[in-house]
């Protein structure tokens, strides 16, 4: 944790009157885009935020499957707390679970046919909300910007993991 400390005078480095505006508009961005995008979600597809990514990923996946260690790193959730999001996706259909043809010790979730014909009628309506609240408020140059300052910070984020 000493590393995080800063290093002169061991005095903080507090943020300045428009750093703090800017930390406050940014955390309030943290906190409503989702909430805003899994409103028009579990509105009209039933789903939230983290299932309509799951489905999603697994969709892009060749034969639509996906190591269920692999799909929680991608989900940034926990192994356990993925488990119980693809219990809930099996109920409906829209995923199930198999053995790794491969490995016998891993499992894979597998899209199911429901489960992608659930996803392409959900997508056009989760596309144009985030259209909607992002892409149509925001310039090409911002949308830039955007996309710079959201890879410097992951990259710090990993580069400290």
């Amino acid at each position: 944790m000493s590393e995080r400390l800063p290093a002169s005078n061991d005095q903080p480095r507090w943020l300045s009157s428009d750093e703090l505006d800017t930390w406050r508009w940014f955390t309030f961005l943290l906190y409503r885009l989702p909430t805003a995008l899994e409103a028009q979600l579990r509105c009209d597809a039933q789903l939230s935020f983290v299932e309509y990514y799951v489905l999603a990923a697994l969709s892009e996946r060749p034969e639509r499957r996906m190591r269920m260690s692999d799909l929680a790193v991608l989900a940034y959730s926990e192994l356990s707390r993925l488990s119980h999001l693809i219990s809930r996706l099996e109920k409906r259909g829209f995923v199930r679970r198999e053995p790794d043809p491969t490995n016998g010790r891993y499992t894979h979730a597998v899209l199911t046919d429901a489960g992608y014909a659930h996803l392409v009628e959900a997508a056009p309506g989760h596309v144009a909300e985030v259209r909607e609240l992002v892409y149509d408020v925001l310039d090409p140059a911002e949308l830039q910007g955007l996309r710079t300052a959201a890879q410097k910070i992951i990259d710090r984020i990993d580069s400290r993991q």
